[in-house]
């Protein structure tokens, strides 16, 4: 697989969107695996990866889309 940016060999993916990035290309970030509420503390906790691969272009939004057809 290239890179999305430089065709030059793709080292991973994109944990957002899945473009194929190299290593110079290659962005980190944190991505949000699992939300639980704590029964004990009575609130949200998620539980993330600190240093998950992004491209740098794609731009994931901050706010759940709503979604009626599915419900």
């Amino acid at each position: 697989m290239l890179c999305w940016f430089c065709s030059e060999q793709a080292r991973a993916t994109c944990r957002f969107c899945g473009r194929a990035v190299c290593a110079d290309h290659a962005r980190f970030g944190p991505y949000l695996l699992q939300v639980t509420r704590s029964l004990e503390r009575d609130r949200a906790e998620g539980l993330v990866v600190e240093d998950a691969v992004q491209c740098g272009t794609c731009r994931p939004r901050p706010q759940p889309v709503p979604m009626p057809e599915l419900d």
